[in-house]
């Protein structure tokens, strides 16, 4: 902005800084488990994961697709199963074209998720109307629905049947935060089943 100065820079790269590693320094222990846990139950059991959200969480779900389903297991035969709505941009615009865009994901999810199978669901504000569609349609059919959010949580927080809130009213900031969960859940995921690995 106009009038800012190095100093004014300055303070305001450490101020961000300073607080996002705050909030990834307390990042609850038990939500990382948690998240671990029925990642490596969906690996093993041959579960299908999806995953979906807007914008920057709609990058962030293809990014975790990308690693989940490329590094767990790696080249053996057993692969994991996992899939991010965000990616199948015909699809989508179809369905918004011929429905509403709030139909996009639960329309994928009525069509790929099983009983006991995983939706990640992504978004800043916990209020995206595609994305409550997409965990709504997920927990009719018995999906284990996960909510990944911040600014409060949200109705995606209230419906989904484990989340995580980050504790920030910064969309930047609350992205950047879930970028590192993701990351980290994967590193977990992606070392427990990997020959002689084990968790971080």
């Amino acid at each position: 902005m106009e009038g800012t100065t190095i100093a004014d820079r300055k303070e305001m790269i450490s101020d961000y800084l300073s607080k996002v590693s705050g909030i990834i320094a307390n990042i609850p222990i038990e939500v990382i488990e948690e998240l671990v846990q029925t990642l490596n139950d969906a690996y093993k059991e041959g579960r299908q994961v999806l995953l979906c959200g807007n914008g920057g969480s709609g990058a962030l779900a293809s990014h975790l697709a990308c690693d989940l389903q490329k590094g767990v297991g790696g080249f053996s035969e057993k692969k994991f199963r996992v899939m991010a709505l965000t990616d199948a941009m015909p699809l989508v615009t179809a369905w918004a074209n011929d429905t509403d865009y709030s139909r996009i994901f639960a329309e994928q999810v009525r069509t790929w998720g099983r009983a006991g199978d995983v939706l990640i669901a992504i978004s800043g504000s916990g209020n995206s109307p595609n994305v409550i569609k997409a965990v709504e349609a997920a927990n009719e059919l018995g999906m284990k629905t996960i909510g990944i959010t911040g600014m409060g949580g949200g109705k995606l927080a209230q419906i989904a049947k484990m989340s995580y809130i980050v504790p920030s009213d910064n969309m930047q900031q609350i992205e950047d935060v879930h970028t590192v969960l993701g990351h980290l859940v994967f590193t977990c995921v992606w070392k427990e089943n990997s020959a002689g690995g084990s968790c971080c």
